[in-house]
């Protein structure tokens, strides 16, 4: 169904937005820090101290030597993460519903100049036997169609869902066995972390990964996104890359400033965990319902649900706001004609009251 003009309030003014976390603002202490550092001049293209202060901060956070650069969006991140790793006639193993093959209008393959091969798997997550026989058809001969030449996760995944430690660890061992590099999507990296309750380097270079793709927009910043890399070689070309596709932001110190605010604190995981928590809320609200049912287990920021489409309408002219989401095919005959499959998604600004409010609409 389409997601009608959009209100700031519903009628009842409460306001109902769940669409996406992009949709949040950006939070307080990162606005006031922005302000702050907009006083004054300050050496331009990310060559203040400033700016190298607050990458050293990854290295810190990450219990390694980083090389890290900013840039503005998440495909941005994703994009020039694999173009670092690419190899002519090279090939991209992700997820069938990754965010990089379904969602970035092929600005991975445009940077990279490789292809992304899809691979199927359960929630979101590529299974490891497919994989490494999606691998095998990808040999490092095969001039005619290809060579494998990365991998690439998503951290958490579209679907809600994360790779636990150990399927993350067999990934790595499968990139290392194929001589290719680890890419992983971290879009919603502080909230997988906050669900995996580990650390970012167990959740990381421990695990294999190469190099990461740091989201930091959908956590309460207003555009700040950070390619992290784990192995220096991959490095290497990445100022050229970042320049090229001019990502390279004169006054990046606004940037910094962002992650200076978010990483501060653990203010980061501190936000991931309160929107965790409210899809937990929304999740024990749905699962108690008797029209509504849970689609799957999450646990993150991400809600699926099957609802009867007429309270679904109902909700919407109430003023909450979702997605519908195309069903996955495994699940066509779990979704009558009268049903319909939405996307939930809280953030670091949803409240208790807001959660309740879409409840109440979906009755």
């Amino acid at each position: 169904m389409a997601v009608p003009q959009l209100s700031q309030q519903s009628a009842s003014g409460k306001s109902m937005f769940f669409t996406s976390d992009n949709w949040a603002g950006a939070h307080p202490r990162i606005c006031e820090h922005l302000d702050r550092v907009a006083a004054g001049f300050s050496p331009a293209y990310g060559t203040s101290d400033f700016d190298n202060d607050v990458a050293r901060r990854f290295s810190e956070i990450f219990e390694k030597e980083v090389a890290v650069f900013f840039v503005g969006t998440g495909t941005a991140a994703n994009s020039l993460s694999l173009a670092s790793i690419q190899r002519p006639g090279g090939a991209v193993f992700c997820h069938t519903e990754a965010h990089v093959v379904e969602d970035e209008c092929g600005a991975p393959e445009f940077f990279s100049g490789m292809k992304m091969v899809p691979v199927h798997g359960p929630s979101g997550r590529m299974d490891i036997a497919e994989l490494r026989t999606a691998m095998a058809a990808f040999p490092q001969d095969a001039v005619h169609h290809g060579r494998a030449a990365a991998i690439t996760v998503t951290q958490a995944t579209e679907m809600g869902t994360v790779y636990s430690l150990d399927e993350i660890e067999a990934i790595g061992q499968i990139a290392r066995d194929g001589g290719v590099a680890l890419h992983m999507d971290g879009a919603r990296f502080a909230n997988a972390l906050a669900a995996l309750d580990t650390t970012p380097a167990e959740m990381t270079w421990r695990r294999g990964v190469d190099v990461l793709s740091f989201g930091a927009t959908k956590n309460g910043c207003w555009c700040a996104e950070a390619i992290v890399f784990f192995n220096p070689v991959f490095a290497t070309d990445m100022p050229f890359i970042r320049k090229r596709a001019a990502q390279l932001f004169s006054k990046s110190r606004f940037i910094a400033a962002q992650f200076d605010a978010y990483l501060a604190d653990d203010l980061w995981l501190k936000l991931a965990g309160h929107a965790n928590r409210m899809a937990d809320r929304l999740r024990r609200g749905l699962a108690a319902t008797s029209s509504a049912r849970l689609a799957w287990e999450t646990v993150t920021n991400e809600v699926f649900a099957i609802v009867p489409r007429v309270q679904a309408e109902a909700a919407i002219a109430k003023g909450a706001r979702f997605y519908d989401w195309p069903v996955p095919a495994a699940m066509k005959d779990q979704v009558s004609n009268t049903e319909t499959l939405i996307r939930l998604v809280t953030s670091f600004a949803t409240t208790e009251e807001q959660v309740e409010a879409l409840l109440s609409a979906l009755k």
